[in-house]
This record gives C-alpha cells, structure tokens and sequence, in this order.
C-alpha cells in the first residue's frame, strides 16, 4: 500500500549558514559599529545579543531574509521575550521541529474528516499516511498544505 511520512524538521547546517551570514552582515553594518551585537547558535536555539531592543528588531529581520533565502522556513520560529540588563539586550529565537501531540491529532482529525480513504498514525513526532490509491493521498497532501497550521510541514518517504 502506498504511504508517506508527515514530518517538520530544520535543516540545521544551513540554519548554520544563514547566522553566519547574518553575523557577517551585522559586523559590516554602520548602524551596528561599535556595539558587539553578535548572533549565537547552539542545538536549536539562535541568540540575538545587542544594545537596545530596536536593535534586536532589525536583526530579527537580517536572520529571517538569511533563513529565507536559504530555503529553511521561517514559520518554524518563535520569539522568546526580550530581556534588557543594563546596557545589554538579548532575545532567544527557537527553532521548532517535530509534530507535538496537540498538532498530530489536529492533522489526524483533518484527514479523517476529509472522507479519503487513508489512514493517519502518529508515530512520535511524525505521522505515517497510508492509503490503497496515490491519488488519495496526493489529494492529502494538498490539504495539509492548503491547511494554516501553525508548524511547516515536510512529506518524505513516499511509496507506491
């Protein structure tokens, strides 16, 4: 029986990139001259160090283009608040991956209700997608990619 694999993951090595990019840029900016504002990467977190908190803002910006153009989706990021100490700002950037519980069975429920014969298991942080004819699931695909859910998804591991 054919099936596919729903899963949401970052390619790290060009997350990797995509910072130092973005702190290349940061040391050749007028604005940022003299003020030690730096990127940090480390497992899946981005740390964006700086001055002032309009300073963050505009860095925010500079990695979401360097990720976008490196191909890893930006929906993927969420901000952690800004923490101001002194002359100091810093801000967190996390870059989730995998499908947790709660988004698995929305996207279970989607499927069951969209009357395809296929079936859907969660299987850890992602979904296996099984049906009796490609087309059915190529017609699930493109409800899962119509759907606005909160995390991109990637389909891997097709087979007929």
């Amino acid at each position: 029986m054919p099936s596919f694999d729903v899963v949401s993951e970052v390619d790290m090595h060009e997350v990797s990139n995509a910072v130092d990019q973005a702190n290349r840029e940061v040391g050749t900016r007028f604005d940022f001259k003299g003020t030690d504002a730096r990127f940090e990467l480390k497992d899946s977190v981005v740390t964006m160090h700086a001055q002032v908190e309009f300073q963050l803002e505009q860095m925010l910006d500079m990695v979401r283009i360097k990720l976008a153009r490196r191909g890893v989706d930006v929906a993927c990021m969420k901000l952690e608040d800004v923490e101001v100490a002194g002359q100091r700002a810093r801000q967190n950037v996390i870059l989730r991956q995998g499908i947790d519980q709660a988004l698995a069975k929305k996207i279970v429920k989607l499927i069951k209700d969209s009357k395809l014969k296929a079936q859907a298991a969660i299987q850890g942080e992602k979904i296996r997608v099984t049906g009796k004819k490609r087309d059915d699931l190529q017609a699930i695909i493109a409800l899962l990619k119509d759907a606005k859910l909160e995390m991109p998804l990637q389909y891997e591991n097709f087979r007929d």
